[in-house]
């Protein structure tokens, strides 16, 4: 099983990925991607089992990432991890086919709670 995790920073994609070995997901391997440009091509050559990306990165920021992922046909799950948790992002993340948004910071639980329904597991 593969997740696509997209973040600028490589710290936070180290931090989601310690995360989501201590909510008990194993067996899992990482692709990694700095912004939204560079996981649309992450994804020509790679079908991960779910996306995780952040909101907000430089050259394409996940709601744009998201919305050109769809539109190219990418049915992946797809979820935010991002500081930005206000009732319109979540609104515009759902609209655009997010299955779920976990803002931080956050802990294992709540990466399993989001998690678990869109993996198994």
């Amino acid at each position: 099983m593969e997740i696509l995790l997209v973040d600028d920073s490589k710290t936070m994609r180290m931090i989601v990925q310690r995360t989501i070995r201590q909510a008990g997901f194993a067996g899992l391997s990482f692709i990694e991607a700095e912004n939204g440009a560079q996981a649309l091509e992450k994804l020509q050559t790679n079908a991960p089992t779910v996306i995780l990306s952040d909101w907000n990165m430089p050259e394409m920021t996940g709601i744009e990432f998201l919305q050109k992922a769809r539109n190219a046909g990418v049915t992946t799950p797809f979820g935010f991890i991002t500081s930005e948790g206000s009732d319109v992002i979540r609104e515009t993340a759902q609209k655009a086919g997010a299955q779920f948004l976990i803002t931080k910071p956050f802990t294992p639980e709540d990466v399993e709670a989001a998690l678990r329904p869109v993996i198994g597991a």
